[in-house]
């Protein structure tokens, strides 16, 4: 098994996450979508609060070094503790036992003889007396985690990760039951297209949108939403290899520099890119642009006129990001607007399952293929 690298956090990023954290998103969502433990992020909105800054050096006082020399003692009396419980005979044969034969003998007269608490009984008899009363609150929780996207195909995939194999019409039955309705039953509005741009440059992409390369083909498009009485837009670029987005932005205006912002977010090597593929809308077209995609040694494509089809992926992006991050919203202010894609795009990435990826996330997906890769060298 291969170790996991120790992650790093830069200040931005922990900024970002305590301003997540003041915009009223839970603590626990925060920590488990992002993959953080909890003595970081407490320690994140901590320092922020007494010093605002994230140093150690910065923020400690003798006290709360007492208060970790503490909390390391009690972690350890408490993994002392499940060690010697694990050391015992296995509970759940002991409650097939007791549930067995309690008709004949007392619960507690069982529980004494086989030195299971009574309560480890009831909660274990419980359990397995309310399959269905789990598995629902298992369908509403994974429902929810979605932000009210996933359908019976995506709850069935999740349900299926965690050991269970359920229908998708007992799936069905339950989310009715619960009043679970996805946001894609919802319609949505097309905006019209702008000004043409008249290039020469065709379709290299040609409607190749499967890629056995990361970063080989980057992908854009625009769509818009309301911050207070105004029309915002969100540009993403769409790596086609795994259908991660590595680089976006947000603003009041429609135009090149939009573009430019979301390629100055790209946490990889520009040079890594081959080919930038987009529609004919007017913000791609841009001097700027053409000499920064010159000085990386990106290609351009351009989709051919009327043909959306040729920006299928970008296309189909964009109507998941007006379904599930858009739609029915409005933001207070830029500040809101860019916090809150931030922390959608994360989740885009690392944590909502793709139908197109055999329902994974962008990032399982590039690492199975890594370890695919290495297993066959």
């Amino acid at each position: 098994m291969t170790k996991r690298a120790r992650r790093t956090f830069t200040k931005e990023f922990k900024e970002q996450i305590v301003q997540l954290h003041l915009s009223g998103k839970p603590r626990s969502e925060i920590i488990k979508e992002y993959e953080l433990t909890a003595s970081s992020f407490d320690k994140w909105v901590r320092q922020h609060k007494t010093s605002g800054s994230f140093e150690e050096k910065d923020n400690r006082t003798p006290e709360q070094e007492e208060l970790i020399r503490l909390r390391k003692e009690n972690q350890r009396l408490m993994m002392e503790n499940d060690i010697f419980k694990a050391s015992r005979a296995d509970n759940g044969t002991k409650v097939d036992v007791i549930r067995n034969n309690r008709h004949k003998y007392s619960i507690s007269a069982m529980c004494a003889v086989l030195q299971l608490p009574r309560s480890t009984y009831y909660y274990e008899a419980e359990i397995r007396d309310n399959q269905d009363d789990e598995l629902t609150d298992l369908i509403v929780k994974i429902f929810k985690d979605s932000r009210n996207i996933y359908g019976q195909r995506k709850i069935k995939k999740e349900l299926q990760k965690q050991g269970w194999t359920v229908s998708r019409r007992r799936i069905g039955r339950i989310m009715k039951e619960q009043g679970l309705v996805s946001k894609y039953t919802v319609a949505q509005f097309k905006p019209r297209k702008s000004t043409v741009n008249e290039s020469e440059i065709g379709n290299v992409l040609n409607r190749e949108f499967n890629q056995d390369q990361e970063l080989k083909v980057i992908v854009s498009d625009l769509t818009y939403v309301r911050v207070k009485q105004n029309w915002y837009y969100i540009c993403v670029l769409v790596d086609l290899y795994n259908r991660e987005i590595i680089g976006y932005s947000a603003g009041p205006n429609k135009n090149a520099e939009l573009v430019q912002r979301a390629f100055s977010t790209v946490k990889y090597n520009l040079n890594r890119l081959e080919l930038f593929h987009t529609d004919r809308g007017s913000e791609f077209k841009n001097k700027l642009i053409d000499q920064a995609l010159e000085t990386f040694g990106i290609a351009r494509s351009l989709s051919e006129k009327g043909t959306p089809y040729d920006n299928a992926v970008a296309e189909a992006t964009f109507k998941t990001i007006k379904t599930e991050f858009v739609s029915g919203r409005v933001f207070d202010s830029q500040q809101e607007l860019d916090l809150e894609l931030f922390d959608y795009v994360n989740w885009f990435n690392n944590i909502r399952i793709h139908g197109s990826l055999d329902y994974l996330t962008p990032k399982e997906f590039k690492e199975k293929q890594l370890v695919g890769t290495n297993t066959t060298v």
